[in-house]
């Protein structure tokens, strides 16, 4: 699904969205399920880009179903992988994830990736940036790119308006609300979530904020 001129959401990751910003540099943004790597290759594919091509893998935040296929596509890829410095230790596996989230760990083996770093202290990847937006989880960032914010699962859109996830995958319920009101602070067009459509900001995210108060 093209986005902008330079923004797609990948078909065969519909309903757990994965971007690709297709500028001068090629960007990943997120990188589905487990089963989801080798679909994300083909859709590659199918556009003409070499997945050594790639610069980038930027991800949103720890949780299996962003970071599920992280370590397949850096190996086909090379791509320099980051995240942030809080949600780097769940995505290694060294401190156990939230609550139900913890059970999966058990029930699937993820493989690590083999390089992954934080992301700068300027919170700039090239035009990018970065920001931090704990709730969902304690390292949960969204990405800005020109008009265009990439909100992970900081919400989710649902028939063409914001809905809260569920509050139980959450980290913490709080601070989230306090994340949302922050990006309402930006400037940008399109809001790209990883569950649910992307839709033009126009009075959603307003309206949205208004209703958790």
């Amino acid at each position: 699904m093209k986005i902008s001129d330079e923004v797609y959401a990948l078909d065969s990751t519909k309903g757990n969205y994965v971007y690709l910003i297709l500028a001068e540099e090629i960007i990943l943004i997120d990188t589905g399920l487990p089963k989801n790597g080798e679909n994300i290759l083909n859709d590659l594919k199918s556009m003409d880009i070499n997945p050594h091509d790639i610069n980038h893998i930027l991800i949103t935040h720890d949780d299996m179903d962003h970071v599920g296929s992280l370590a397949l596509l850096e190996k086909a890829s090379g791509a320099k992988i980051l995240a942030s410095k809080e949600d780097i230790p769940y995505i290694l596996g060294d401190i156990n994830r939230h609550v139900i989230k913890r059970i999966l760990n058990y029930i699937i083996k993820l493989k690590k990736p083999e390089n992954i770093n934080s992301y700068p202290e300027d919170g700039m990847i090239g035009n990018i940036k970065v920001i931090y937006t704990p709730g969902h989880t304690l390292g949960h960032v969204c990405l800005l790119y020109k008009d265009i914010m990439f909100v992970g699962d900081l919400f989710r859109t649902k028939n063409g308006e914001i809905a809260m996830g569920p509050s139980f995958a959450n980290w913490n319920n709080s601070i989230l609300k306090e994340s949302i009101v922050k990006i309402d602070e930006y400037d940008f067009k399109w809001i790209c979530p990883a569950h649910g459509e992307p839709i033009k900001r126009d009075n959603h995210l307003k309206d949205f904020i208004n209703n958790l108060k």
